[in-house]
Formats: C-alpha cells, structure tokens, sequence
C-alpha cells in the first residue's frame, strides 16, 4: 500500500470513528432517563411529552416530604432538571402532594389507586418465596393496595398489574438483591397509553 492510500484510509477511519462517536453523544444527551426503578413521579404525562411540558421549577421536588423525587443533573441532556424517582432507594409513597403542585399540568392530579407509574414484576428465578428458599411475603407486606397489586396465591406473591401503581415501596423493601443491583421485583415504565 502507498503512503497516500495510506493516509487517505487513516483518514475515513478517523472521520468515521469521529462521526459514530459524535452521534452517540447526541443519541445519548435524547435518551430517556426512565428505565427499570428509574420512574418519573405520579400523574406525569407521556414520556415523549414529558421534557417539553416540565418547566423544571423543582417544586415536585420540594413539596416531597420523603425525598424521593431528585432532579436529574446535566450529564442527562433534554431531561436535565427534570424529576425523577429511584424506588430502589426512596420509593414513593404516594403523598400525591407533588401533583398539587405542579404549575404546567405535566405531573396531574391523580387518585393513588390509580396511579400508574409502572408496573412491578417478580423475577421467579431470584425471589425467595418463588424459588423456595424462604417464606418471604415482604412485598406483599408493604404494598399500600395489599390483596389488590400484590395478592398471595399459596404463599407466593404474584402481581396484579391492572392494580399495580409502580410506587416501588416492594421493591424497596424487597430483601434480595442480585449482583447487577436489581431486586427479585423491579418496577418497569409504563408502556404508551398505561401512564398515570
């Protein structure tokens, strides 16, 4: 190979290293921060809606009395400053006085039953009720719709997620964690069209 095909080579692979990289970043500065127990508050609005509505004035974040709804920093593009919750840490324990005062309607009055942050799911294979290792009702426990999301059928949990709120208090309080740092339940986003 001659010196110039050489560098005309090196040069389409720096300029294409350059532009996968740069729309990675810009990819990554649109992605939604909403994953598994990583949920927006009560009543927010669709997720694809949700930057453009929010005015990041904090005030969700203030009127919370338990904390768990944080402000997301820079490092997350579009959706730095708005709010968010991580329900493994502080989960919600739909106070609902977020909604009260949310000045551009993107977080609406909802009832708590009807909340629909997302929706729990038991991984059978981690759990300790399922996998029969102890008898462990700590979800149904703490579930604020107790019988209704979370009812017990022959001693093992099973959601029911037309009941589900997403509040995250099971996931929360759930005693087995595994080694990527998911509990034996995790809430899951709402689809298009569930949120509430």
């Amino acid at each position: 190979m001659r010196r110039r095909s050489f560098c005309k080579l090196l040069g389409s692979l720096a300029a294409g290293s350059l532009v996968h990289g740069v729309t990675e970043t810009h990819a990554a500065l649109f992605r939604s921060p909403v994953t598994t127990n990583r949920l927006r508050p009560p009543g927010a609005v669709a997720e694809e809606d949700f930057v453009g509505r929010c005015i990041r004035c904090g005030r969700c974040v203030e009127s919370c009395p338990y904390r768990c709804i944080t402000m997301l920093d820079i490092r997350q593009g579009v959706h730095a400053g708005t709010p968010l919750i991580a329900v493994e840490q502080i989960p919600c324990y739909l106070c609902m006085k977020c909604v009260k005062v949310c000045p551009t309607g993107t977080l609406r009055p909802v009832a708590q039953e009807d909340t629909r942050m997302g929706t729990a799911v038991i991984n059978t294979f981690t759990c300790a009720a399922w996998a029969g290792v102890a008898l462990c009702r700590t979800c149904y426990d703490v579930c604020p719709f107790k019988g209704r999301a979370i009812a017990l059928h022959e001693l093992l949990p099973k959601v029911v997620p037309e009941a589900c709120t997403g509040c995250g208090l099971c996931t929360h309080a759930c005693p087995v964690t595994m080694d990527n740092g998911l509990k034996a339940i995790n809430i899951e986003p709402p689809t298009e069209g569930s949120r509430s």
